[in-house]
């Protein structure tokens, strides 16, 4: 699987950590304790399902532990993250600025993660001395759990910092300046002048979101520093608060099944299960019209029941599917269209990290979406196979791979595979075992059946996967938590109650349809702005209620929410998503975009039709007792 990032993917920033110096030896130290933590953790949770369901001697300290060790994992990881300048976000929006404001904005938005950064560790070491004497429920000390936060955010300082100072000489202190001034001018105003005059604590946080956005600063610190600015404005408020809603964005058990599947899929990719079911794919298939698009949706559909993140998804296809394309002298431009769409299909394909994020943020029943969003994928993967065939064409399948594995070993590893899908599957959606518990199994099986079935991990190999997964866990639950303290925020402001009245009449006065059809607008754009995780976060708990107060089951809901902000996600002209696939198949963003407006079509279409039909998405639960 490609290294690469969404954060590679958009913006191109070099890695940091490839440096020779202390600075890059100290990312990579922290990098190796991330994966550590990481694989300590699937150890717990995995002793702890042997004890529970094998030897019927459960423990109550596990869920304890594995939520502390999430704590380090993500603000630890976070700062190597944002070191190696990982974290998501997009300059689109900075690069429409004039070319000399463009390394302003580059600097200003390295000076706002760096006060950001800072505010955080100030306001985690005040909660820090609250806890010296709290103890845990299992009796371990409070500030043990904090601990972390103050480390990760003094990492991000030092991060932001050496990132603020690379680059333009000229545009370096004078960024630093304008961002100082900014803070002092609206100090001042707010000050001296007249009281009804007074910028509200709501503007400056509107304003500070829109400004970074466009500064192209990472969507974690957007979040963060719009909540900071209004916690700085607003004097009812404690800063020792900030940290503590940060912390509990992601403090949560459910959670960690976003890390352990993203360790599974790349495991998965890594034990050469994927190059042989692709390859298994071409040579069953192969012949047929548009066989290599039809290929890479089926190939996405199969990895996306794994890896739970639709970008590793993309990137484990596209390393061994373009080539392929590239070989047969097929368009590569068409097959980034096939794999962008096939994206947004796979976002309801269990256990995708983002139906995983709307059921826990909404309090939906997380197996019940798994097993509504099914139906849906699957008539959405029809119907893109059904076009691929339409305008695709014939290919010799023998010039896709040069070197053809005999094939016993191809079916082997494509059962190996099926097993862990079927495993996943069954775990979570039979109640037996939580989503948490099911992902451990997966990494182990992926580890130890896959290892011993294919050899082709190493001990180097290994440590290298659970680095890269630590730090794409880190990326993901980083954002969840600073939307974590947005949505404090935005609670405090009553925007829920602001939405709920507003959807509520709309509602009331033109049904429940349009209730859902403005959601989905809603979700669609700012799932193309925010990217996928944080627009669920912010928008997922206010809107769900509504749509059960106005008679939409929350799973059916759930499902809709989920295929709108994917839809955004790989939308053109400023969804990230598909920046990310360009770059993955080294194809341009403007070739791409003609090639996939019959698939944004289809797909619209097809939402559509889930929207007006909510049995596509209800039948299963239904079947399967899990409405």
């Amino acid at each position: 699987m490609s290294a690469m990032t969404l954060q590679d993917a958009v913006a191109g920033t070099p890695h940091v950590a490839a440096d020779t110096g202390w600075l890059g030896r100290a990312c990579s130290g922290i990098e190796h304790i991330c994966a550590a933590v990481l694989a300590l953790n699937v150890g717990v949770i995995f002793v702890s399902v042997i004890l529970r369901y094998f030897l019927h001697s459960p423990v109550d300290w596990a869920e304890e532990v594995a939520r502390a060790l999430m704590v380090v994992l993500v603000f630890l990881g976070g700062a190597t993250v944002l070191l190696k300048g990982e974290h998501v976000g997009i300059d689109l929006f900075r690069k429409l600025l004039p070319q000399s404001a463009q390394a302003v904005a580059r600097h200003v938005g390295a000076w706002v993660v760096a006060g950001t950064a800072a505010a955080l560790f100030y306001s985690s070491v005040e909660l820090l001395q609250d806890s010296v004497n709290v103890t845990t429920p299992i009796g371990l000390p409070q500030w043990l759990n904090v601990l972390p936060v103050c480390i990760g955010s003094a990492l991000m300082i030092v991060a932001a910092v050496v990132q603020a100072m690379r680059g333009d000489r000229a545009t370096r202190w004078p960024s630093l300046a304008l961002c100082v001034a900014l803070g002092l001018a609206a100090w001042a105003w707010n000050s001296f002048s007249p009281e009804g005059l007074h910028a509200r604590p709501w503007m400056l946080l509107t304003a500070c979101f829109f400004g970074t956005l466009i500064a192209g600063v990472p969507i974690a610190f957007v979040l963060a520093a719009s909540a900071l600015i209004y916690f700085i404005a607003e004097p009812s408020l404690p800063m020792v608060i900030y940290s503590q809603q940060v912390m509990a964005g992601m403090d949560h058990f459910v959670l960690l099944a976003v890390p352990f599947f993203v360790l599974a899929g790349l495991l998965m990719e890594a034990n050469g299960m994927s190059s042989r079911l692709i390859e298994l794919l071409v040579r069953m298939f192969g012949r047929m019209r548009g066989s290599m698009n039809v290929i890479s949706i089926v190939a996405t559909a199969f990895f996306s029941g794994v890896s739970g993140s639709k970008l590793a998804d993309i990137a484990a296809v596209s390393g061994i599917i373009v080539p392929a394309v590239r070989r047969t002298k097929q368009d590569p431009n068409e097959t980034a269209a096939v794999l962008a769409a096939s994206a947004v299909m796979a976002e309801t394909i269990p256990p995708c990290v983002n139906l995983i994020i709307m059921g826990f943020v909404a309090n939906i029943s997380i197996g019940g979406l798994f097993i509504a969003g099914i139906v849906p994928a699957v008539a959405m993967a029809v119907g893109l196979c059904a076009m691929a065939i339409i305008v695709g064409r014939k290919v010799d399948p023998l010039l896709a791979f040069p070197l053809r594995k005999p094939m016993i070993p191809l079916l082997g590893g494509a059962l190996v595979a099926l097993v862990m899908v079927t495993m996943i599957g069954k775990g979570v959606t039979s109640g037996v075992a939580t989503s948490t518990e099911v992902s451990a199994f997966a990494v182990v099986y992926a580890l130890v059946v896959g290892g011993l079935a294919f050899r082709e991990l190493t001990p180097r190999g290994v440590v290298r996967l659970f680095v890269k997964s630590a730090s794409m866990a880190a990326s993901i639950m980083f954002i969840v938590a600073a939307a974590s303290s947005l949505a404090f925020v935005l609670t405090i402001e009553q925007l829920p109650v602001l939405v709920s009245e507003f959807m509520t009449n709309l509602a009331a006065h033109y049904g429940k349809v349009s209730f859902i059809l403005a959601s989905v607008l809603l979700m669609t754009v700012f799932g193309a702005i925010l990217e996928g995780a944080p627009a669920l976060i912010i928008f997922g708990p206010l809107l769900t209620p509504i749509a059960q107060q106005v008679g939409v089951h929350p799973l059916h809901f759930g499902v809709v929410m989920v295929v709108a902000m994917g839809l955004g996600l790989f939308s053109p002209p400023f969804g990230l998503g598909l920046f990310a696939t360009c770059s993955m198949t080294g194809t341009r963003i403007e070739n791409v975009m003609r090639p996939m407006m019959k698939y944004l079509v289809l797909l619209a279409v097809m939402l559509l039709g889930l929207i007006f039909i909510p049995e596509v998405s209800l039948w299963l639960p239904r079947v399967t007792d899990m409405l």
